[in-house]
């Protein structure tokens, strides 16, 4: 396994864990970081969540079929079954759609959105090595990194590329660092289970039909790692001092938590004891047949 032990970084309790998505929170708001893992706050589903998990279903299981079935007509029938194993399993998803036709319309847009992956990929030319795979590896410092890859492809050379679905449409230039981090993250800890360096990393955007391709190095994930245990290191702080500032921004208008965000005059909930804190779902160790939530594919 490639090794890095001379960070300086603080080593961390064995049940120190992060996932990209939770990082993400972190640096985009300490404060929604806090509402999610701290005091666990309920979510509503909403219709573009709900969609990117159905679409990621469909993507998963078109690799269930022989190559020469992996048609658009194909992964189109299988967005009716998805969506009531969907339904089976978080039952409030049924309370998206006011009326039929607002149901049928969003799962046209979803079918929309399937339709254009043809356009970027042929899966019939593809054999993944995993889809959905939870990957997992502890850094030098203890801290235990996890996340799940939406497909891993692996050339008969070895090289592996790193493939994500994107139901949104491709960032501006300025914001495409950040999208780029959370493959990143990926990268750095394959490399760090496995000793591998990923070839290449491929963001595939389904809301516009773009591909974004990225070739990271060793230097790229050493930076990725340290950046890693930055975040987390100001997380440990945030918790210790039990200062969870709000960041406004653009995303505000869409945080489920507005109304009772301080930076928008509301009041948050009192702060939990650290004793009372669970494990949270999207940190917890890889397990067998572990599906992600949709705070993991956010």
């Amino acid at each position: 396994m490639a090794d890095d032990g001379a960070n300086g970084s603080t080593p961390h309790s064995s049940a120190s864990s992060l996932s990209p998505s939770r990082a993400g929170d972190f640096l985009t708001c300490p404060l929604l970081y806090r509402f999610r893992v701290i005091d666990r706050l309920p979510e509503p589903p909403s219709p573009a969540a709900a969609r990117g998990t159905l679409v990621h279903a469909v993507l998963e299981h078109l690799f269930d079929q022989p190559a020469a079935g992996r048609t658009p007509e194909a992964a189109r029938s299988l967005l009716g079954p998805e969506w009531d194993r969907l339904l089976a399993a978080e039952p409030a998803l049924a309370g998206l759609f006011a009326a039929e036709e607002d149901r049928v319309s969003w799962l046209e847009e979803a079918g929309t959105m399937l339709d254009r992956y043809f356009t970027l990929e042929d899966p019939r030319r593809l054999e993944p090595a995993h889809r959905e795979l939870c990957v997992e590896a502890e850094l030098a410092s203890g801290l235990r990194l996890r996340g799940y890859i939406d497909r891993l492809d692996v050339a008969p050379g070895g090289e592996i590329r790193i493939v994500d679905y994107k139901t949104g449409t491709a960032p501006p230039a300025e914001f495409e660092a950040r999208a780029l981090f959370q493959m990143k993250f990926y990268a750095l800890v394959l490399w760090r289970a496995q000793g591998t360096l990923p070839r290449l990393l491929q963001l595939i955007y389904l809301g516009n039909g773009e591909i974004v391709r990225y070739q990271p190095d060793e230097a790229d994930l050493r930076a990725t790692e340290r950046k890693v245990e930055a975040v987390w290191q100001a997380i440990e702080r945030a918790r210790a001092d039990r200062d969870w500032r709000p960041r406004p921004g653009r995303l505000c208008d869409w945080c489920a938590h507005k109304p009772i965000c301080p930076a928008f005059g509301g009041t948050p909930p009192p702060l939990p004891e650290p004793e009372a804190v669970p494990v949270p779902a999207g940190q917890q160790p890889c397990a067998p047949d572990q599906e992600p939530s949709l705070l993991d594919l956010a």
